[in-house]
């Protein structure tokens, strides 16, 4: 199992060795031309998470190649490349541009919808354009978001990222307005957990690809339940703006969580959760 961060949720280049710190390094997402982004506010803390509406700010795709790529590259680590975009052929433009990485499809992008037919063409238009590996990572406010992930494989995925965050708002104390800029943002923190488990769940059932788990994680316990519904890696997100140095913590959390439940290796547990018959721990245990 590989323990990666979330795409915008890490900027490598102000912090190389907390990038260093995971098995690969996902970007933030890049478009073809450049965005400024969303007007301020930008973040808003909520009580069981947070809202960003950050609007995929980025150099572009002609200068994420020339500047930004050659200096992630001397991470040392393997890197995914976020894709985002507003049409197919963007998408498939900045795929034929990268070499030696995965991609990772944004395909929860503002004004992009992410029906599960309009997910499939993205995919296969990226799928003609590259033969590097192509995860698609998706929105858990689809409510059939195992048909999305059965369409996208057909079309040629390698992979799924689940979960994207979910569009949410705050309103500000005191004068009961949006809190953030342009009102409404992506939704993130523990209280997605439930959310992506579900979503982690279903696509596990539908298809063989392998998930990259995210939403919610905090703990080294949080990694275990993912796994066991099904998730191949996961990601860490928001707890990053807390705690940056979280990678070691949770791999140490997770290595006693398995330890504790009686298995060897994490990978013991993949997918445990779809088990009817085996829904107890190998062994009786007791915590203190």
């Amino acid at each position: 199992m590989r323990l990666l961060n979330a795409s915008g949720c890490l900027d490598a280049l102000t912090a190389p060795d907390v990038a260093r710190s995971f098995d690969a390094f996902v970007s933030k997402t890049v478009t073809p031309l450049p965005r400024e982004g969303n007007p301020p506010v930008r973040i808003a803390e909520t009580e069981a998470g947070m809202l960003n509406s950050i609007g995929l700010a980025n150099p572009g795709r002609d200068r994420f190649l020339s500047d930004v790529l050659p200096q992630l590259r001397e991470l040392g680590v393997p890197l995914w490349i976020s894709v985002g975009g507003f049409s197919s052929a963007d998408y498939a433009e900045t795929c034929a541009a990268l070499e030696d990485v995965t991609v990772e499809l944004n395909l929860s992008c503002p004004n992009v919808e992410e029906a599960a037919h309009t997910a499939a063409e993205i995919v296969a238009a990226c799928r003609a354009a590259t033969t590097l590996p192509l995860y698609a990572k998706l929105s858990p406010a689809n409510w059939d978001v195992a048909e999305v992930a059965r369409a996208v494989e057909a079309a040629g995925a390698d992979g799924l990222s689940l979960v994207n965050t979910i569009r949410g708002l705050k309103l500000d104390e005191r004068t009961l307005t949006p809190s953030l800029g342009p009102a409404l943002g992506g939704y993130s923190g523990p209280a997605l957990k439930p959310i992506a488990l579900a979503a982690i769940y279903a696509c596990r059932r539908a298809v063989e690809l392998p998930i990259v788990g995210m939403g919610g994680i905090r703990t080294g316990r949080d990694v275990l339940e993912f796994v066991a519904a099904g998730a191949n890696d996961v990601a860490l997100g928001t707890v990053l703006f807390a705690d940056p140095d979280a990678s070691p913590r949770i791999r140490s959390e997770l290595a006693a969580e398995v330890a504790a439940l009686g298995y060897s290796k994490v990978d013991e547990a993949r997918g445990i959760a779809h088990s009817l018959h085996n829904l107890q721990p190998k062994v009786e245990t007791t915590r203190t």
